[in-house]
């Protein structure tokens, strides 16, 4: 009896602290990396980059939340192309350590956003129009004939179901939300290709279409005005998509492809 007694006494106590819970190191929790900063790395002296507004990180996936937050950065203007930043300089803003920003600028570099800068950070690219036009002429290559597919196999229905992704992209543009209104883009042509049912395809049209974006410093969607228009032939294309009308999807899809190497 009195060995049970104890066995339940036993099994009423509280668990110890280590329950097996996963707990953030303490430096992971907004760090400051004062200090660490590696010898010439700073192009920019002041712990406060121009233009890059401050922004709240949580602990988990550090790198991921940073890799996006720099995608945003870049698309809406705030990392100017041809400037240099560090990662010690970046990573004071976002209240972490250099590391996962390091990280995340040699995701961007792979991704041909940034380019490796010696002993000082990473440049942002400065997009030629040439190689814009390159871009949308292989997008073009990629993209034109799948849709065409498409237009004759996928049902009214199911383009219906896009329209809210047409619609973001104009809501976006509407408000001059260059970073969103690419998100938005992206998200549009991705439902568009994933219908073809190729994961291959959709990641390297993804890549393709996330390089034409930034930085949006030239080329048609710069401009308020441009925004709306190229918006707007998503709604025109959802249209002919869903009238199954071939020839005007065909046309209407050079036209955004032209348009975005102008």
């Amino acid at each position: 009896m009195e060995q049970g007694r104890a066995r339940e006494r036993a099994a009423g106590r509280p668990h110890p602290p280590n329950d097996g819970a996963v707990r953030v190191p303490e430096q992971v929790r907004g760090e400051h990396t004062h200090g660490e900063h590696t010898r010439g790395e700073y192009t920019h002296g002041e712990p406060s980059t121009p233009g890059l507004a401050p922004r709240t990180v949580q602990r988990h996936s550090v790198r991921g939340q940073i890799l996006q937050a720099l995608r945003t950065a870049l698309v809406g203007g705030e990392l100017v192309p041809g400037e240099v930043y560090s990662a010690p300089v970046l990573a004071e803003r976002f209240g972490v350590s250099a590391t996962p920003v390091r990280e995340a600028m040699q995701q961007l570099a792979v991704e041909g956003a940034v380019e490796v800068v010696p002993n000082r950070g990473f440049r942002v690219t400065e997009r030629t129009p040439r190689e814009l036009a390159e871009l949308a002429e292989i997008r073009a290559l990629i993209e034109i004939p799948i849709m065409l597919r498409l237009a004759r196999t996928v049902p009214a229905a199911r383009w219906a179901e896009l329209r809210p992704l047409a619609e973001a992209t104009g809501a976006a543009a509407a408000r001059g939300d260059r970073a969103h209104y690419a998100e938005a883009d992206r998200a549009f042509h991705r439902a568009v290709l994933s219908l073809a049912g190729n994961e291959q395809l959709l990641a390297v049209a993804d890549d393709l279409h996330r390089r034409s974006q930034w930085p949006l410093t030239s080329g048609p969607v710069t401009r308020h005005g441009d925004l709306v228009a190229d918006a707007a032939e998503h709604g025109a294309l959802l249209d002919a998509l869903i009238a199954q009308d071939v020839t005007v999807v065909q046309s209407l899809v050079r036209e955004h492809f032209t348009g975005s190497a102008d």
